[in-house]
């Protein structure tokens, strides 16, 4: 399995929506510097609780904004102690995938504080 890596949480401006955006950031990396045309998710999007366990789980949004216009989605698997980040796919327009990105494991307890902390 690969080594574990941190999740951290940046608030960033979305020119576009004219609103606040949160993005994932893997040790330190934004998740948007491994993907073109991705944006973060905006607070609404958080009712749909991005990043918890599940099939297909929004990780990041279309760059216009709207996140149901294009996302990225991941399959996040929790397994004890550490949670798993993989299969990267935009299942909207031709529904690409990213293969060569992750997968990311992450410990549970670290990635539950921050998941926490958006509320």
């Amino acid at each position: 399995m690969p080594k574990r890596v941190e999740l951290g949480m940046a608030r960033v401006p979305h020119e576009g929506v004219y609103e606040d955006v949160f993005v994932p950031l893997v040790d330190g990396t934004p998740l948007t510097d491994w993907f073109e045309a991705f944006s973060g998710v905006r607070q609404e999007d958080l009712e749909a609780k991005p990043f918890q366990p599940g099939k297909a789980r929004l990780v990041l949004g279309c760059d216009c904004g709207i996140a149901a216009c294009g996302p990225l989605v991941a399959d996040i698997t929790a397994d004890g102690d550490t949670i798993v980040w993989s299969g990267f796919r935009r299942p909207h327009r031709g529904g690409r995938e990213y293969p060569g990105v992750g997968p990311f494991v992450f410990g549970r307890a670290q990635y539950d504080e921050v998941l926490l902390e958006l509320g």
